[in-house]
C-alpha cells in the first residue's frame, strides 16, 4: 500500500492552477500603466503648448515686420493676433514680447523700442546679443519672444511649472526699420 500523494497529483494541486493569477498580475501593474498614461498626458500637452508658442513667436515676428509705422493700437492688434494662437489653452500665463534690435555701423546690438504683453519689456538702449550670422551693419532686426508658464495637471513627470521659450529674429519686410510711434527710434531710420 502507498501512503501518500503521488508527486503529478501535487504538481497539479499546487502549482496548475492558474485561475485569478491574471487578476494578480493586472492589480500589481496597473498602478505602473496609470501612472505612465497620466505622465504621457502632462507631456503631450506640454509638446502642444509648445508648438502653439513657436507659432505664437512667429506671428509676433511676422505681423510686426509688415508695418512701416506702428501705433499702440496696432502693437495691441498685433500681440493680440498672436496670443490668439495659444488658443484652446489659457492665454494668462504667456508673455509675448516684440522688440526691434538696431545694428550700428560697428556693428553693436541694441534696442531700439520694446513692447510686451504680459511681461516686461526689454530696455530701449540696452546692448543685445544677436547671432553672428544674423549682423548685418548698420541694419535692423524684428526680435520676437514667446514665453509660457505650463502646469502640468497630474505633475507626475516634474514638480512645479515648465518655462517653455521661443524667439525668433526677421528682418523688417516693407522698409529698413520699424517705427513704433510711442518710442520713436529717430524720425526717420537711418
Amino acid at each position: 500500500m502507498r501512503i501518500g500523494i503521488p508527486i503529478r497529483r501535487l504538481y497539479r494541486w499546487i502549482v496548475a492552477p492558474t485561475r485569478g493569477v491574471a487578476a494578480i498580475e493586472f492589480a500589481m501593474i496597473m498602478p505602473v500603466l496609470v501612472i505612465l498614461f497620466l505622465a504621457t498626458f502632462d507631456g503631450g500637452r506640454a509638446l502642444a503648448v509648445y508648438m502653439k508658442v513657436r507659432a505664437a513667436t512667429y506671428s509676433l515676428a511676422a505681423i510686426t515686420n509688415q508695418y512701416q509705422t506702428i501705433a499702440a493700437s496696432d502693437m495691441t492688434s498685433i500681440t493680440g493676433a498672436s496670443s490668439t494662437i495659444l488658443a484652446p489653452y489659457s492665454q494668462t500665463p504667456a508673455v509675448l514680447t516684440v522688440s526691434q534690435i538696431a545694428i550700428s555701423s560697428t556693428g553693436k546690438a541694441t534696442v531700439a523700442w520694446s513692447y510686451s504683453q504680459g511681461g516686461t519689456a526689454l530696455v530701449q538702449g540696452s546692448s543685445v546679443t544677436v547671432p553672428s550670422a544674423l549682423i548685418t551693419n548698420s541694419s535692423y532686426l524684428i526680435f520676437a519672444q514667446v514665453s509660457y508658464t505650463f502646469s502640468p495637471i497630474f505633475g507626475l513627470f516634474t514638480a512645479g511649472t515648465i518655462n517653455l521659450k521661443d524667439n525668433l529674429y526677421m528682418t523688417p519686410r516693407s522698409s529698413v526699420c520699424v517705427v513704433y510711434t510711442p518710442q520713436k527710434i529717430a524720425t526717420a531710420c537711418t
